[in-house]
């Protein structure tokens, strides 16, 4: 190749290069890339626990994007700071007005129950046997109810309802947040604190003198009221089966059953004669029960003999 091909080359590759960086530049200056705007708020400098009270030194502003910032964000330190946190913060995380109790609500658990509402404290070394250890500040449980009786009634000796569902822990022992490792061993756990409007915390107080509570741990996203029965120790002796609704019952097919054979046996036997022949016969009494679930019954049936 003649070096004035290679010149001619260079020069081209040149002249392109600087067309497409002044094209480039000209683009820029005509068409100014536009600014996001953006809103002052609040956020954790670091995590926060909950039920601890925010302090200037755990608290940051951030430059967010305006169409982004949540509904409730704070705008100023000055008004997260001397407010409990009522759920956990994690570092970033904006603050949320929601999730902050009034300043005038105090400091520690009493500033975590809303207005109406009770922290009714449960102290029984048996509480959280049915859930291992493994119930938390935050998590949803159903309150159990067991009383025992006499082995006469109609419960058999003993009962177990679901006296509360869904209701929420406020506090394991005196702690506001999950320990570490998520579990509490069964030994050390006292004491429950859950949050009751006022009319469940005086059946909490009759239910803990009168019997044994017991918590069933919920699913936090199972929030339907589900349709418990109670369980008595009748039902647990006895074999449970509907009763039978469709056509004759067991009673009825033995009385019929037993008509057919004591009107065989009276085609049977020969006639008397005279006056015996007229008499009216004698009736023996038989008594039969039957025992269907917990369903007793009882008829009394007349026989010849």
């Amino acid at each position: 190749m003649k070096i004035r091909t290679i010149l001619v080359l260079v020069l081209a590759l040149v002249c392109g290069g600087s067309a497409a960086v002044g094209v480039n530049q000209w683009r820029r200056q005509a068409m100014p890339a536009r600014e996001v705007a953006t809103v002052c708020i609040v956020v954790a400098a670091s995590d926060v626990a909950r039920g601890a009270v925010l302090t200037a030194d755990v608290l940051k502003t951030y430059d967010w994007p305006e169409a982004l910032v949540p509904a409730g964000a704070l705008t100023s330190i000055e008004a997260a700071v001397d407010r409990s946190v009522a759920v956990p913060l994690v570092q970033g995380e904006p603050v949320l007005e929601a999730k902050l109790a009034d300043k005038e609500a105090g400091r520690g658990l009493a500033s975590l129950i809303p207005h109406g509402m009770r922290a009714f404290t449960i102290q029984t070394p048996h509480v959280a046997a049915g859930v291992g250890g493994f119930v938390q500040p935050g998590n949803r449980v159903d309150i159990l109810l067991t009383t025992t009786g006499g082995t006469q009634d109609w419960t058999g000796g003993g009962i177990t309802t679901t006296l509360l569902q869904n209701v929420q822990v406020l506090a394991v022992d005196q702690r506001l947040d999950a320990p570490e490792g998520n579990r509490v061993e069964g030994d050390q756990l006292k004491s429950v604190t859950l949050l009751v409007s006022p009319d469940q915390a005086a059946k909490l107080d009759l239910g803990m003198n009168k019997g044994t509570l017991h918590l069933s741990l919920r699913n936090p996203e199972d929030i339907a009221e589900a349709e418990a029965r109670p369980a008595t120790m009748a039902q647990l002796r006895l074999h449970q089966e509907r009763p039978n609704t469709d056509g004759p019952s067991q009673v009825g097919k033995v009385v019929d059953l037993l008509a057919r054979v004591m009107a065989a046996r009276a085609a049977a036997q020969p006639e008397a004669a005279g006056e015996e022949a007229q008499e009216t016969p004698r009736l023996a009494q038989t008594q039969i029960q039957t025992l269907r679930g917990v369903h007793r019954s009882s008829v009394r049936v007349d026989l010849p003999r």
